[in-house]
């Protein structure tokens, strides 16, 4: 059989490679996990770090320790089931997680209009989007939302409620958009955008949107839209997004 079973995992001392498959590491000794990962099998495995790129794409290229600035390797450390880049020296275990990317429908109800901007930034210059980005330590959602929207489309709103949630793994993100009032057409193009517009249903540019998550988002929107002028409540959309936009 390819690969190792999980009770089958080699001592790091003595890395092997079965076939075409993943090379697990796992210390065995017992003594505290992060203290005594024998530091030898580093420079031993250094050699396999490209073929546990490519076989875990989701995992980023890492060389040193930010904490104490030593050589950190890829193990599967003890107790865990996933490779983690660990620090030969100091112990410390580098999680990579997934990023929040938050936003907001910016709605202006008299006209059934919702605000667009168009992206100033790679990736996908030039192209339309949900005034979104990535939250910041220490914000709520809620706040990441009115920042986002206020820095790329200078616009005020009211937050509504959570609208939908998109799990995009592939490029290890989770997506949230918000419904939300605009306060006024007081707005303007951040420094990420190029402008910002007002759409109906029947004018937004479709084929050129810039992320599937904005697209899904919109088209869920607008299908509610009528039970949300009603004052009913709708149900929060939720989606996993595995297709990259090239395929």
């Amino acid at each position: 059989p390819s690969g190792y079973e999980p009770d089958e995992l080699p001592d790091c001392s003595t890395p092997r490679l079965r076939g075409r498959s993943l090379v697990q590491f796992r210390h065995r000794r017992k003594r505290d996990r992060l203290r005594h990962i024998n530091p030898r099998c580093y420079t031993r495995c250094a050699f396999l770090l490209p073929l546990m790129l490519a076989t875990d794409p989701s995992l980023k290229p890492m060389h040193f320790c930010s904490d104490c600035g030593q050589p950190v390797a890829l193990v599967i450390p003890t107790d865990d089931n996933r490779l983690r880049h660990v620090c030969a020296d100091c112990g410390t275990i580098h999680y990579q997680n997934p990023k929040l990317v938050i936003g907001t429908i910016p709605w202006w109800q008299p006209e059934r209009q919702v605000l667009l901007c168009r992206r100033a930034i790679e990736p996908r210059r030039g192209y339309w989007t949900l005034p979104a980005g990535f939250m910041e330590n220490n914000e709520t959602t809620e706040e990441a939302a009115q920042r986002e929207t206020l820095e790329e489309a200078g616009a005020r709103v009211e937050l509504l409620g959570l609208f939908a949630l998109l799990n995009v793994p592939h490029v290890h993100q989770v997506h949230m958009f918000y419904r939300a009032r605009l306060l006024d057409l007081d707005f303007s193009a951040g420094i990420e955008s190029l402008e910002c517009q007002l759409f109906s249903e029947s004018e937004i540019p479709w084929q050129d949107l810039a992320f599937p998550t904005v697209s899904h988002t919109l088209e869920r929107f607008f299908a509610d839209l009528n039970t949300l002028i009603e004052g009913k409540p709708v149900a929060l959309h939720t989606l996993d997004i595995r297709k990259r936009i090239h395929d």
